[in-house]
């Protein structure tokens, strides 16, 4: 299973840093570029291995066909691979993105939740594609807002990156609701990755993705929370606005500050404690976290399904 709070490396690639991604010029721009930044930064890592498994590639090996090894990878890892030819499809995988209220807010420096789960989906997606696997979108607030099934075509990550295009957060959040309604919907087995601050209670979040568990999909949770939502630490005084309501307090951080980051710290490990005991893997990434950190964790789950 997934530490709670991944530990960050400096990425090998300034298109894995999150406010670099956000001011490039479209979505299928910013899911290629990061993921050539993160295969990149795993052909100079100990997950080497996972860059070829990704590529589709294998170790050359005596007696292999000459005229299948890929030069490209020759010249920047001074290693030999050849490519490998897969005609099936592999894993079906249903990227659940986040668009309720909340996934809107940003703190000072900060891209807001749901831009990061955005660009998120669209590495994914990118990277599940170039595997020859079935990558699908759906987009969540208190209903499917979107819904495109996992297709294996090359061609249909321009689909999916005019979803993202489009998404925007709703006034509203119902994500317990919604996940039950998605889990009705995709019903063949498959992976489901999960993009979401979870803020919603926590019981019905698990007793949704208890729903996935019972179809037999695997799960992976990435649960995106901002800095600010975590360390509590905005200076005095502050001014909070509910983000569905639009109602605003001001109250000194500080003085809340212990009690605020408890309440935090437990609602995070119910639903930590709740994946783990559903056979769920979770992982915690804020909102300045390289997108590195959650491609690997794709990949690692990845591999444990073959």
């Amino acid at each position: 299973m997934s530490n709670n709070k991944p530990a960050q490396k400096k990425p090998s690639s300034p298109y894995l840093q999150p406010d670099v991604v956000a001011k490039l010029g479209s979505m299928e721009l910013r899911a290629r570029l990061v993921v050539e930044g993160f295969i990149t930064g795993l052909h100079k890592s100990p997950f080497h291995g996972f860059s070829a498994e990704f590529s589709e590639h294998r170790q050359y090996r005596a007696g292999d066909d000459l005229k299948h090894i890929d030069w490209k990878i020759y010249g920047r890892s001074d290693r030999f691979y050849v490519k490998q030819y897969e005609d099936e499809t592999n894993l079906r995988c249903l990227i659940a993105v986040d668009q309720s209220a909340s996934m809107g807010y940003a703190s000072p420096g900060m891209v807001t939740k749901f831009a990061y789960a955005s660009y998120l989906a669209a590495a994914l997606s990118y990277l599940i594609l170039q595997q020859r696997d079935a990558a699908g979108l759906a987009t969540f607030s208190t209903d499917v807002a979107q819904y495109l099934p996992p297709r294996s075509a090359l061609s249909y990550l321009h689909q999916l990156m005019g979803a993202l295009e489009q998404g925007q957060p709703s006034d509203s959040t119902g994500t317990a609701t919604a996940l039950h309604h998605l889990a009705e919907r995709f019903t063949r087995r498959g992976l489901v990755v999960l993009i979401s601050d979870l803020f919603d209670d926590p019981q019905q979040i698990l007793q949704a993705l208890r729903h996935f568990r019972h179809q037999r999909h695997d799960v992976l949770v990435m649960h995106v929370m901002d800095p600010r939502e975590v360390d509590f630490n905005l200076g005095s005084p502050a001014v909070f606005r509910d983000l569905e309501t639009g109602l605003e307090i001001t109250t000194q951080p500080q003085q809340i500050r212990a009690a605020y980051a408890a309440t935090v710290e437990d609602f995070c490990t119910t639903i930590k404690r709740g994946c783990y005991a559903q056979n769920i893997d979770y992982v915690r990434i804020t909102t300045d976290t390289p997108f590195d950190v959650a491609l690997r964790e794709y990949l690692v789950k990845r591999r444990r399904i073959r």
